[in-house]
């Protein structure tokens, strides 16, 4: 048993140096990928340079500007978003013990959406206060609202005396992904022709955007997540038993719970306000590394952080180059993913109940 485990552990760990070592590569092969193409060594030496770690005449200035001031941003943005969602969907499913429970499914990217939008249409009108108060974390407090309220709705639907049922989650994640779908259609409808263009291209999800500032502005929220849930592990694997065995155990379960869907919520809605609605990176990303290295929140959690940043950052590299110049909206690539590893793992599990 000791040797399994020990055997396990090792695997584990060798599989996260393998993920950070390509996340590292791929970092380094984003900064290059664009209009303007720039060789693996040109932008190695430029991230080095944008470091201050090399002569500043290294590469051409051009590329240094467009490796600092274009690319390492939305490179950088992308790693922060894909991680935080595929942990905060980790997070998720560990705590409902089902794979199937996505940040997008349950209805908290819904949520954080329908109340971001809402700042972006009435921030003129009957949210200028709210706006001017904020700014520039307006849009960032108001996902991270809706997302929490969303997520504490669908959590008290599906909960009774009995425990957390599954089947309720779905339902209620499908009847508050239905409202708040209906609330997205009538701010599209009353937007202005400039607001109705940010909309469209932001409810498909996308990292054009990026800026430092978003970037900046992201950063404390996803170092939180990353922080506070992976600190949670030995919790979520004792909530794998049962809430009554993890209560035996010494967990304060409703602590617990609250902690968590506060964190994702948090992580989720920042997320949707600078990148807008990016689905299937909870889903798909939790469950590949679940498959792999099992369900130990020890390292199910990094890894899927790991691996959910670097999912995302190579989807940006062919959103960018697939129909170039023009651009494909992220959250199409990931769905057009998730969607059928969605329905695959439906059937999957189906087989396994007997269904």
């Amino acid at each position: 048993m000791s040797a399994a485990i020990d055997l396990r552990s090792r695997r584990a760990r060798l599989a996260l140096t393998a993920l950070a070592l390509a996340l590292l590569a791929s970092l380094v092969l984003s900064v290059g990928v664009g209009p303007l193409a720039i060789s693996w060594a040109d932008s190695a030496r430029g991230l080095l340079s944008s470091l201050g770690l090399t002569a500043e005449n290294a590469v051409p200035g051009h590329m240094v500007v467009i490796i600092e001031s274009i690319r390492l941003p939305r490179t950088l943005l992308a790693i922060l978003v894909g991680a935080s969602l595929a942990v905060c969907g980790a997070a998720l499913q560990g705590l409902f013990r089902n794979p199937l429970a996505d940040p997008g499914l349950i209805g908290v990217t819904g949520g954080a959406a329908l109340a971001a939008v809402s700042v972006i249409v009435l921030g003129e009108s009957l949210l200028l206060g709210f706006v001017e108060l904020f700014r520039p974390y307006s849009l960032m407090l108001a996902a991270f609202a809706g997302g929490l309220a969303t997520t504490l709705l669908v959590a008290r639907i599906a909960t009774s005396r009995f425990g957390t049922s599954v089947q309720m989650m779905l339902l209620a994640g499908i009847a508050v992904n239905v409202v708040t779908s209906a609330g997205l259609g009538v701010f599209s409808f009353i937007a202005t022709d400039s607001q109705l263009r940010t909309l469209t291209f932001w409810t498909m999800g996308s990292l054009g955007g990026a800026t430092w500032q978003t970037v900046l502005a992201l950063l404390p929220v996803v170092a939180l997540v990353l922080v506070w849930l992976p600190a949670s592990a030995k919790s979520l694997n004792a909530m794998l038993l049962g809430e009554s065995e993890a209560r035996h155990l010494g967990v304060d379960v409703n602590r617990t719970k609250t902690k968590i869907i506060m964190i994702a919520a948090l992580g989720v809605g920042g997320c949707v306000a600078v990148s807008g609605m990016i689905g299937f990176v909870g889903l798909v990303v939790p469950h590949l590394v679940r498959m792999t290295l099992g369900p130990d929140h020890r390292y199910l959690l990094p890894a899927s952080a790991l691996l959910g940043a670097l999912f995302l950052l190579i989807a940006d590299m062919f959103s960018r180059t697939l129909m170039a110049p023009a651009e494909i909206p992220i959250g199409l690539i990931t769905a057009a993913i998730g969607g059928p590893f969605f329905i695959g793992l439906i059937v999957m599990r189906s087989r396994s109940l007997g269904g």
